[in-house]
């Protein structure tokens, strides 16, 4: 499911809150290791941009596991989604 939704999201089918809803969803999916091994450095990734795109609870939860995370790991996170970013 969220290949489909992130195929959607890169090709622009889908407006901003549904958006949104679709990267707080993958950093859910990482965070809690949903179909996939968890992944914290991704889940911070998806959970930024979310709420760059303006989700509150993924800031919410980007700031819970972050805590968690060491300084590297958050870096390696903030880099992948700038690059995301830039790249979308």
């Amino acid at each position: 499911m969220a290949r489909f939704d992130l195929q959607n999201l890169e090709n622009g089918h889908i407006g901003g809150t549904a958006q949104a809803d679709i990267l707080f969803e993958m950093g859910i999916m990482y965070a809690t290791g949903r179909d996939c091994a968890v992944d914290l450095v991704a889940a911070h990734k998806w959970f930024n941009i979310a709420a760059i795109k303006g989700c509150d609870r993924a800031a919410e939860l980007r700031a819970e596991i972050m805590a968690t995370m060491s300084k590297a790991d958050i870096a390696v996170a903030l880099r992948e989604a700038r690059e995301w970013m830039t790249s979308h």
